[in-house]
């Protein structure tokens, strides 16, 4: 059993984005680099645990954070869980391994005006790939769709007459999200365009470049981080920000939790519950100033 092997289950049956099964692949050779140098082990699928605490140790005396040792011992988790399923080994050098403590950080969303901001028309070019940058911000930001959501997301599951979309998640699990008028008519007018293009390689696909082709991570990315480069001073400026801003607006405007997990594909309430803390800052701000017990 190799690595190729586990990265092409990742990605076929596990249905992995491009962006982890990338992530993955570096971390699991790394390691296999670092066996490798201790001359040791030959493999990871002989490791014992006494290599891995070795390689932990390494992690942070090259000034790794507890966080990044932390997402590559998940991927080391993952890949003897496969081998586990596949009867190559038959116990995990990592089941006694619990994850290193680190102190939890909350991405700051993006104010509404910094929103608005960003969906100004006059902020971008007059070209189709200006109109597929607003568009898809757009998107991210009124669904709170992931960005492999929006790279993967089909032409025949969006029904605009309807004001609907079909969304593929994690896992494969499917959610039906509600579409507002103004997304709506920015993506009738996108497809509008889209459909003018030339040279289209899949037809499959609601977004592609202005060369016809799929649209990229890295794109996606870019263009959410140089837009709002332009309207904010926030450090961290990224797709998952932008999702992190829908579910904080949501809930400042009094949305009920569990319909917000329902529409961000959550499997659990814990996972949508991170999303709280920047309002809860602002609930207790409110709560501090209105309530009659309050000295003034």
């Amino acid at each position: 059993m190799s690595i190729p092997s586990y990265l092409a289950y990742l990605t076929l049956e596990k249905k992995g984005s491009p962006h982890t099964v990338k992530a993955y692949k570096t971390y699991l050779e790394s390691f296999q680099e670092f066996l490798t140098q201790m001359e040791e082990v030959s493999s990871i699928e002989t490791v014992a645990y006494g290599q891995i605490r070795s390689w932990i140790v390494a992690l942070v005396a090259q000034g790794n954070s507890r966080r990044t040792i932390n997402a590559k011992i998940s991927a080391l988790r993952s890949y003897f869980t496969f081998l586990l399923r596949t009867q190559v080994i038959s116990v995990s050098p990592l089941k006694e391994h619990k994850a290193l403590k680190t102190t939890a950080k909350v991405a700051l969303p993006f104010s509404l005006e910094e929103i608005e901001a960003v969906l100004d028309p006059e902020l971008y070019t007059k070209d189709f790939k200006g109109r597929t940058q607003r568009t898809l911000i757009g998107l991210l930001y009124y669904t709170g769709i992931r960005r492999s959501e929006l790279i993967e997301l089909k032409r025949n599951n969006i029904n605009l007459s309807k004001g609907l979309m079909k969304v593929l998640g994690k896992r494969n699990k499917e959610r039906i999200l509600p579409l507002l008028p103004e997304i709506t008519s920015l993506l009738k007018s996108y497809e509008q365009e889209r459909n003018q293009l030339e040279n289209i390689q899949d037809e499959t696909y609601f977004f592609i470049n202005e060369h016809g082709e799929n649209l990229t991570d890295s794109f996606v990315y870019q263009t959410v981080n140089d837009y709002f480069g332009k309207v904010s001073t926030k450090t961290k400026k990224s797709p998952h920000v932008l999702r992190h801003s829908f579910a904080t607006h949501l809930l400042d405007q009094g949305a009920d939790l569990n319909a917000i997990k329902d529409l961000l594909g959550h499997s659990s309430i814990a996972a949508t519950q991170h999303y709280t803390h920047s309002s809860m800052a602002k609930i207790k701000d409110v709560y501090q100033k209105a309530h009659p017990r309050e000295k003034k």
